[in-house]
């Protein structure tokens, strides 16, 4: 079975996007992984379509209202879905490259993107909402968010990319930033290709970019080389 996305969202004109070019959409028409949007506000149960509401307790902005959302979530997942349910927020834990890959090797995931000031807390714990972060700043919503992390994951997609070796050496596959590449021609600006690159010593071209690899994870990121200590 393939890799199934639904996405909650007020705007699901936005999708695919960037997720319908080049591999990762090849790989939805040959029917690796699918994604379909659903609008919240078909949800609505008034005649403004309104899916929002003020703040309990004061303060700026609006909040997704829970029974909206709630049937929303119910409707593209359904009970028995094994799908995860993801809330993309700036105070979820850290997208990184394994949850990414746990994901891609899954049925699928269900994501909703929040808008305004939040959603209200009891759809995050009635309806097991997993919040996941890309970074410590804020958006305006979770769409480009829910696509980063749709990127992230259906690259990983066994097939998408082709072969296991086009990302088993990318940065934090191996806890490590990858390595410098370089191709043709030779000579660019008056900078030349590393010479261990064009000596076809496969042994050495492999200790050279391992050297390169934890030089750079040391020099940017070095709480990486920590975690692998």
């Amino acid at each position: 079975m393939s890799f199934s996305a639904a996405i909650i969202t007020l705007f699901p004109e936005l999708f695919p996007g960037p997720l319908g070019a080049s591999v990762l959409g090849r790989g939805m028409a040959d029917g690796l992984w699918s994604l379909e949007a659903t609008h919240l506000r078909d949800f609505a149960t008034d005649r403004h379509r309104t899916v929002d509401d003020t703040p309990s307790g004061g303060g700026a902005g609006m909040v997704l209202k829970p029974d909206i959302l709630a049937k929303a979530i119910d409707a593209v997942s359904p009970q028995g879905d094994t799908r995860p349910r993801i809330l993309m927020s700036p105070r979820g834990a850290p997208l990184t490259q394994k949850r990414a890959r746990d994901l891609a090797l899954g049925p699928g995931a269900v994501i909703v993107c929040g808008r305004f000031e939040g959603i209200d807390q009891r759809v995050i714990d009635n309806r097991g909402l997993e919040e996941i972060s890309i970074g410590d700043y804020v958006l305006a919503g979770g769409e480009v968010a829910a696509m980063v992390l749709l990127e992230a994951v259906v690259r990983l997609i066994p097939g998408v990319l082709g072969g296991a070796e086009s990302h088993a050496d990318e940065s934090f596959e191996n806890g490590l930033l990858e390595y410098p590449q370089y191709t043709r021609p030779q000579n660019f600006e008056g900078l030349d290709i590393p010479q261990v690159l064009t000596s076809g010593d496969h042994g050495k071209i492999a200790r050279w970019r391992s050297e390169q690899s934890r030089a750079l994870t040391a020099a940017r990121r070095p709480d990486l080389l920590k975690q692998r200590s």
